[in-house]
């Protein structure tokens, strides 16, 4: 006897059809938009690249946060076309991008805190926090 037999008599596909709420699938994203993705990301990743070639941008506050921000965008990106999370349920999306929400959010805290990031308020302390 086959356990793996499935309970009724459908084809696969009609049987994954028949699980799927209102029995519907997404669209999957056509060539062209996979390489329309690959080059939005090329053209992050040359831009980070270039950025570290920028001495005085290097030497700014901003340089880390800049960094960080763009990486967050390619995952981001990656996740959401690579990963189908665009095309999944709303549940999965909300289930994924709420802890990383909340990782950023901590990160910004941790940067705050330790000073890699702040925001200048007063001219009079010239840009220097704590003076």
């Amino acid at each position: 006897m086959d356990t793996h037999a499935s309970m009724t008599n459908l084809p696969d596909s009609a049987e994954a059809a028949a699980h799927t709420p209102g029995g519907e699938e997404h669209v999957h994203p056509t060539w062209s938009t996979y390489w329309k993705v690959a080059l939005i990301l090329t053209l992050i990743t040359v831009a980070e690249v270039w950025s570290y070639y920028i001495p005085s941008f290097v030497a700014g506050r901003g340089f880390v946060p800049t960094l960080l921000v763009l990486s967050a965008l390619k995952f981001a990106i990656v996740v959401m076309f690579y990963m189908h999370l665009k095309y999944d349920h709303r549940l999965f999306r909300v289930l994924f991008t709420g802890p990383l929400f909340i990782a950023a959010l901590t990160l910004l805290a941790l940067m705050f805190l330790f000073g890699h990031l702040f925001i200048n308020v007063g001219a009079s302390s010239g840009g220097v926090p704590g003076k």
